[in-house]
């Protein structure tokens, strides 16, 4: 696609590629703003209202925009309405988390469009490619989306992402790692690819509990400890896009072995897989407790979920852990909150269903190691939006691309 844009751009007189430009602009702030109408349009890009029409003309011979209606009207002659078709635009959005993937389509204004469909896959997964690639054509041809109307793929999986150039280094073997080319040679369409944390932020800070926020910390809380940072309303994602990996901070010296190869990092004290660990003692130590009792003839079929709902019921041996990965959960964050002093934290992701029961002993844990001035400014809230959040931040962020992108040359699509 950037090869295309680059010939077409190439063809076109200086006037003609500034008309491209504008027509891109009009369709993201239509995107982002809902329906406008020509006035304000043409105010948000500083053109004249003559040309603007022009331009929007254009935009529905196209069949890029439509005529919605007339609006409201303070005063004056009531204004017509331009919009973007719903059935126009639609981009394909994918959530990895540890075992599967969910995916679905969405339309222009981030709805989704499909159920969300569940992928048997994982990052290390050799047939992964082909088995999106079968998902999505699942998902048009059952709810009837024609595949020329599908303008992108994103994909969010966790791992060391380089978002620019589509390579996962976490992926084990080195051969798939440049997983948005392998997309690309197999979707035919635009790819963006992004590590999951910083797609549940990026949903949480547009559509959930950190919209409105300026500096805000988003963390994904499961298995792992994904990270997201909003800073100065901008999506955070350092030199090569390996910013928040607060999972893999150490935390206790000669601590257990991490995934990632060292030892006492904060996932090993504050993860679901601690959870599972404290839980498989509980066993081996005869606790007294409702959840031992039910999975004692399954030990193994235990998870985190189980253990949070038996919280709830007042099994003191499952508060108990909670209040622990709380506590541990809790020295993480005063670390982040001292060094970058975020308005809010947005926690998200199984364990963060746990509410009161993690919430208070972080709390705990902030009181004691941060100082009151840095801390007492910064809330700690639990996300609303729940597994969803990923997959709004991914559509969105490939629609940002798409209207960056289009190409102009191409003919109405029926």
């Amino acid at each position: 696609m950037a090869l295309v844009n680059e010939l077409y751009s190439e063809n076109l007189s200086a006037t003609d590629l500034n008309k491209v430009r504008q027509k891109k602009r009009i369709l993201s702030l239509l995107h982002t703003n809902g329906n406008l109408s020509a006035p304000d349009l043409s105010k948000w890009l500083k053109i004249s209202l003559p040309t603007c029409i022009v331009l929007l003309n254009d935009l529905m011979l196209q069949g890029y925009v439509k005529n919605i209606g007339i609006g409201e009207s303070s005063g004056g002659r009531k204004p017509n309405l331009f919009g973007l078709p719903e059935d126009r635009f639609y981009v394909i959005s994918c959530d990895f988390a540890r075992f599967n993937a969910s995916m679905v389509i969405c339309d222009c204004y981030n709805q989704f469009v499909t159920p969300v469909l569940l992928v048997d896959t994982h990052i290390d997964d050799p047939d992964l490619v082909d088995k999106l690639f079968q998902a999505a054509q699942k998902l048009m041809t059952e709810n009837q989306i024609p595949n020329q109307k599908v303008f992108g793929l994103g994909v969010d999986m966790p791992g060391l992402i380089d978002s620019k150039a589509g390579i996962n280094y976490t992926i084990k073997d080195k051969k798939r790692q440049n997983i948005g080319r392998d997309l690309k040679q197999r979707f035919n369409k635009l790819i963006y690819i992004d590590n999951d944390a910083r797609m549940h932020a990026y949903g949480e800070f547009n559509f959930g509990a950190g919209k409105g926020y300026k500096d805000a910390i988003f963390i994904h809380w499961s298995w792992g400890l994904g990270l997201g940072i909003i800073v100065n309303g901008q999506l955070y994602s350092g030199n090569k896009g390996f910013a928040g990996e607060l999972s893999h901070i150490p935390m206790i010296e000669n601590g257990d072995l991490c995934i990632c190869g060292k030892r006492g990092c904060l996932e090993t004290i504050a993860s679901s897989n601690t959870i599972i660990k404290r839980v498989a003692q509980g066993f081996a130590d005869n606790e007294i407790s409702s959840l031992i009792n039910q999975f004692k003839d399954h030990p193994d079929r235990v998870t985190p979920e189980d253990v949070v709902n038996m919280a709830r019921q007042g099994d003191e041996f499952c508060i108990s852990i909670l209040n622990e990965i709380g506590k541990a959960m809790g020295k993480g964050l005063s670390y982040i909150i001292q060094l970058l002093n975020p308005e809010v934290i947005v926690l998200s992701g199984p364990l963060s269903k746990a509410r009161q029961y993690v919430l208070s002993p972080i709390q705990q844990s902030l009181n004691r190691l941060c100082l009151e001035k840095i801390s007492g400014n910064t809330t700690v809230i639990v996300s609303d939006l729940g597994d969803q959040s990923a997959l709004l931040g991914t559509s969105e962020m490939v629609y940002q691309k798409v209207f960056s992108e289009i190409n102009f040359t191409e003919s109405t699509q029926s």
